[in-house]
């Protein structure tokens, strides 16, 4: 019998459905906040309808919230050991809800960034008490599907994020896309509030607070160089190999520290439960993989195809619907296939995807987007509900808040790692193809400053395409971009096919009890 299935179940059974229900519209609310952004990020960068972000200040805004929300993690699952799931989830529901308030009302880019570092902190006490909740007040025999619908609030939140903004686009300012999580922030206050009882593990934990802030520094500093690889420094210079550097050497004295320490934030013994250190390399690998292409994909929508943030919302359904389906079809097919080979048919069904791309242009057919969108989903959703309950199955009760952090550390890393790599190749390569073109200069509208700066960005380029007149500017840029997601696609499918190769080696143990109803 494993060790989760002696822990106490606090919530009574009548009650563990009303609790999932909380506690993943909880959940919904990271997802919802990042797939509004990927649609706002146009009217962002516009100087009349948004801030006038540059391309820089624009990967800060998505990428302060995941520093922080990386960074900590692990704090977050060591509080929610500490003093509860039920505490640590209102606290962090409140500080998410009062960050949006005020990235709602930035006057500017860096004050945007500010709010969305305090959305960060508070999903990452948000996070890993949600999953805690469900392990501790859910009953062994339906824990699985409780995985597996939690895991499917990120496919409500994607689907519900791109068209909740592009509407909110079309109608309010800009600020509205963040302003809307706050009524949803006090539902779900009011929820846990009334039915989330107080779980606690079978003694209470005395908080390691120089290994908590070694974490948070060490995986700050590593995400911070990552983010600053991604937006085109390179590798080797300051602001990239110092923070690496650095946070890699914090994170080596955080792990000997924990291997000495009574009471760890994070309890290295976690790593010797079968699956749980594939299990983790497997998610780092997909959501590095996933955040990637959506990265691009959103750029792809709205510049060659023209969309507009609501339609483009609109097609990334396809990719929600897939996402929750395949969640809810994954213990099915876990108990028919094994969750080794679950895992492994939906990484491949999402690697087949991104290939794909690589045959996209202007015209490709939305439908064919919106098609290979669902596949995408569904194989995504395959993979995260079994990989989750693999990890978790054999975690001691009163560590459920640290192996929560773990698995959403690996997610979190891997989507920032996604993102620098795509936006990394996505900046090199369309800058290389720009420095090539030729564009109309001088008495044909563009003067050499005007034209460096159509060279920064895709978004840059329409903007002064439109303004001044000259659609073959835009042309130019959309060719290069093509170009550039091209090479990033290529990549990002390598990558996913690689992780198709560590689920079918590394969790090579047949999970039968984990595929259970």
């Amino acid at each position: 019998m494993s060790t989760l299935s002696r822990t106490d179940t606090q919530a009574a059974p009548s009650r563990s459905w009303p609790v999932l229900l909380v506690v993943v519209c909880a959940q919904m609310l990271i997802w919802l906040d990042t797939s509004i952004l990927n649609v706002a990020v146009t009217t962002l960068a516009d100087p009349d309808d948004g801030l006038g972000a540059t391309p820089a200040e624009l990967e800060w805004v998505a990428s302060s919230y995941t520093l922080v929300f990386a960074g900590a993690l692990f704090a977050g699952g060591a509080l929610a050991d500490r003093f509860g799931p039920r505490t640590t989830l209102l606290a962090g529901l409140a500080l998410f809800g009062a960050a949006s308030a005020a990235g709602a009302f930035a006057p500017d880019a860096d004050w945007l960034i500010v709010a969305r570092a305090f959305m960060g902190a508070g999903s990452a006490l948000l996070m890993p008490a949600t999953l805690s909740v469900i392990v501790q007040s859910t009953p062994e025999e339906k824990r699985t599907r409780a995985i597996a619908i939690w895991s499917s609030s990120s496919g409500l939140g994607v689907a519900v994020g791109p068209v909740a903004g592009g509407a909110l686009l079309s109608h309010f300012w800009w600020g509205s896309v963040f302003l809307a999580n706050v009524p949803i922030v006090a539902l779900c206050l009011a929820g846990v509030m009334a039915v989330v009882p107080s779980l606690k593990g079978p003694g209470r934990r005395v908080l390691d607070l120089p290994g908590l802030a070694l974490s948070v520094l060490g995986l700050g500093g590593v995400v911070y160089g990552i983010i600053e690889l991604g937006s085109g420094a390179t590798w080797y210079g300051a602001h990239v190999l110092l923070p690496l550097v650095v946070g890699g050497a914090l994170l080596t004295v955080f792990v000997a520290g924990q291997r000495r320490s009574p009471t760890p934030s994070l309890d290295l013994r976690l790593f010797r439960q079968p699956g749980f250190t594939a299990g983790s390399v497997v998610l780092l690998i997909s959501f590095m993989a996933l955040a990637a292409h959506l990265y691009y994909a959103a750029f792809y929508l709205q510049g060659p195809r023209g969309l507009s943030p609501a339609e483009a919302g609109t097609v990334m359904i396809a990719a929600a619907i897939g996402i929750v389906l395949g969640s809810q079809a994954s213990p099915t097919m876990s108990r028919l296939l094994s969750a080794r080979w679950t895992i492994a048919a939906g990484i491949l069904a999402t690697a087949a995807t991104y290939a794909a791309y690589l045959w996209f242009d202007g015209r490709t057919p939305i439908a064919v987007v919106a098609a290979l969108l669902w596949v995408q989903g569904f194989g995504m959703g395959l993979v995260g509900t079994p990989v989750t309950a693999v990890m978790m199955r054999g975690v001691p009760p009163q560590l459920t808040g640290a192996g929560s952090a773990v698995n959403s550390v690996t997610r979190q890393v891997g989507g920032t790692l996604g993102v620098a790599m795509a936006g990394s190749i996505l900046s090199a390569v369309y800058r290389d193809r720009m420095a090539d073109a030729s564009l109309p200069t001088n008495a044909q509208g563009l003067s050499p400053d005007t034209a460096a700066q159509a060279r920064t960005s895709p978004e840059s380029a329409r903007a002064l395409a439109d303004s001044l007149r000259l659609p073959e500017l835009a042309a130019a840029a959309d060719r290069a971009f093509l170009d550039a997601m091209y090479s990033a696609t290529f990549w990002t499918a390598v990558l996913a096919f690689a992780g198709f190769v560590v689920a079918v080696i590394g969790l090579n143990k047949r999970e039968k009890d984990g595929s259970g109803d």
